[in-house]
């Protein structure tokens, strides 16, 4: 193989890899029309471990008529890191999980009995379905995979410019833009507060 070709190859692996996976089928039956989701507490950071031993014990229980898939919703992020913007992917819910499931005793005992998982989401202790529409907007969301950037500033919070025609001057914020990346910046501009525009990588906390 050419090494050229190869190394292709290998950047489109890393890209792939980027891309982590929401949707885990825990059953290959086909869900029956009287299915509904449900959203399951667990212990935060414990969301894919949940998945795995979910997988194990409706196999070991005979339940994949009744289980049947879980979501673990994501979005991209931008972030900065060491300077340069980053493109992560973070849960939009951390600690819970979507569960498409026939709720009865059996499948209730064992998605609630299964180790992470800290209870069902409800009203007066008992498991409240969501809604499919309200399903597919999630799904919608984590499709698009439209990177917001993770602001971790504050409207009316101080700042410094550190890059542009305006380095070293002192402002305080007046929007922030997630999708873009964008400030708007108040700076005192011949003792007048004009706003100025600006990468966030322009500004820095004082």
């Amino acid at each position: 193989m050419p090494i050229k070709k190869a190394k292709k190859i290998k950047t489109k692996l890393k890209k792939k890899k980027l891309k982590k996976k929401y949707r885990f089928q825990l059953s290959s039956v086909e869900p029956l029309p009287t299915a509904v989701w449900f959203v399951i507490h667990t212990y935060s950071g414990h969301e894919y471990k949940v998945i795995t031993a979910l997988k194990q014990r409706i196999r070991s229980m005979a339940l994949q008529d009744t289980v049947y898939e879980a979501i673990v919703p994501i979005q991209s992020k931008m972030v900065i890191k060491r300077g340069q913007k980053t493109k992560i992917q973070e849960k939009i819910f951390p600690g819970y999980i979507l569960v498409h499931m026939i709720l009865d005793d059996n499948s209730w005992l064992t998605v609630r009995t299964t180790p992470g998982v800290t209870g069902f989401v409800g009203i007066d202790n008992k498991p409240t379905p969501i809604s499919q529409e309200d399903v597919e907007k999630i799904i919608k969301v984590v499709k698009e995979d439209k990177p917001k950037f993770k602001a971790k500033f504050t409207i009316g919070e101080a700042v410094k410019i550190i890059d542009g025609p305006f380095t070293e001057f002192l402002g305080s914020i007046d929007e922030i833009d997630p999708d873009k990346g964008k400030l708007k910046v108040l700076v005192s501009i011949f003792g007048r507060e004009t706003p100025v525009e600006l990468d966030i990588l322009q500004v820095a906390k004082i």
